[in-house]
């Protein structure tokens, strides 16, 4: 049985859903689901306060990225005394989690046998799919990543062959954070799409972008999202008032017609592993409510 460390929370959810929990020797300091694992052993830790404004919290992470300084640490000591066969990681963005490099030159420095690292880097749900059959290989469970990939696909195609044919489909803006002001992007597009929505802030496959308060008017989205990057919904109803007190807020087609929702952000949509699909049935009960209901409310989401 080989012995895995996750340095990443959807590899982490992505190894216990393969049914590989019992493999799991240590993780990430974000990694927090299944809560069955949040006894292991912590390897990793931010190396800036990420308590504070979403604009303190902003302006600590560039100061750092702009001294070329990692955002985290790895605890190297620890990871080496797990002696893990297998870490997963990620290269998909500096901000959300420790780095392959940075792993890379961790264990770079051991002695002996050295474990294999699989480093996950996703933009869309093919990616989150061809990464379930990565781990899945390395772990040598080929045969559960099939069948958990079909089963995730079956989940998506449900939905996407109820709203193939809505042809006059509301508009969606996402934002992922509020100060300064990101909208959603990478899968983001994709999911809702196949929610039967039209996204209009970010591109599908990009990073996310900054935008300004002046783009979301000028979109004016019939349905606005708010998901900011590792945030519950209690957190972000804390800053609420940051797009609130903006001009021309009440003035918005979501605004006027009650379409704003608070989205679990942290555990569902910023999170590219099996709950990505989660977050595609979200969307569908959000956006086609007659049409839809799996039960997020109060968990995933919630109007404003």
């Amino acid at each position: 049985m080989p012995r895995v460390v996750s340095l990443i929370p959807s590899a982490t959810e992505l190894v216990c859903a393969l049914g590989a929990k019992d493999d799991l020797v240590g993780r990430s300091h974000e990694c927090d689901h299944p809560q069955s694992i949040t006894h292991l052993p912590v390897c990793t830790g931010p190396r800036f306060d990420p308590q504070g404004s979403s604009r303190e919290i902003d302006d600590r992470v560039k100061d750092l990225l702009r001294d070329a300084v990692s955002l985290y640490r790895v605890d190297a000591q620890q990871l080496q005394a797990l002696k893990p066969d297998c870490i997963l990681t990620q290269a998909q963005c500096e901000v959300c989690a420790v780095s392959l490099a940075e792993v890379a030159q961790v264990v770079g420095d051991w002695i002996g046998l050295k474990p294999s690292i699989v480093s996950l880097s996703p933009n869309g749900l093919e990616d989150v799919w061809e990464d379930i059959r990565r781990v899945a290989y390395a772990l040598d469970r080929k045969e559960e990543g099939e069948s958990l990939v079909s089963q995730l696909q079956s989940r998506v195609e449900a939905i996407k062959t109820r709203t193939r044919e809505i042809v006059d489909r509301l508009t969606v803006g996402c934002i992922e954070w509020l100060d300064p002001l990101m909208a959603s992007a990478n899968w983001m597009p994709e999911l809702i799409d196949h929610a039967g929505g039209r996204n209009v802030l970010g591109k599908a496959g990009e990073h996310a972008p900054w935008i300004t308060w002046e783009a979301v008017q000028q979109q004016d989205p019939d349905i606005l999202l708010l998901l900011p990057c590792g945030f519950s919904i209690p957190r972000t109803r804390e800053e609420l008032h940051l797009l609130t007190n903006q001009p021309g807020w009440s003035d918005l087609k979501a605004v006027k017609e009650k379409k704003v929702f608070l989205m679990d952000g942290n555990q569902y949509f910023n999170r590219p592993g099996p709950r990505l699909v989660d977050s595609v049935e979200i969307l569908a009960e959000i956006i086609h409510p007659t049409i839809f209901h799996f039960g997020y409310e109060g968990q995933g989401w919630e109007r404003l």
